[in-house]
């Protein structure tokens, strides 16, 4: 899902936040990178060219390889919005069977 929003900022510019990651990990191409990240090369294509928005994991990431905060990431990137939207979906606890106890031989104690 693109998030439209961030994608027709005026200042919205991944290209400044993937040289910077390069300069700063010093790394020589978007391959180098894809793989310090972890990801496919085609996402950091996606991500450069505009088709593809940095997500919340990828800016996770981005910040244990590097340390930079977030807030310096999304500044980086153009990113100028206050807050962030998370979907519906995310974030919310799948529904599940309740859960069993800890300890099982504890959650019927017999006597010895």
């Amino acid at each position: 899902m693109m998030d439209n929003d961030l994608l027709s900022q005026q200042t919205y510019d991944p290209n400044r936040l993937l040289d910077t990651l390069l300069e700063r990990l010093h790394l020589k191409n978007d391959a180098a990178l894809s793989r310090a990240l972890g990801v496919a090369p085609p996402v950091i294509s996606k991500i450069r060219h505009g088709r593809l928005p940095i997500g919340a994991s990828m800016l996770i990431r981005m910040h244990e390889e590097t340390g930079l905060n977030i807030r310096e990431l999304r500044d980086l990137m153009g990113d100028r919005r206050n807050r962030l939207r998370i979907s519906n979906v995310e974030g919310m606890p799948k529904e599940s069977a309740p859960l069993a106890p800890q300890y099982p031989d504890q959650a019927n104690p017999t006597q010895d």
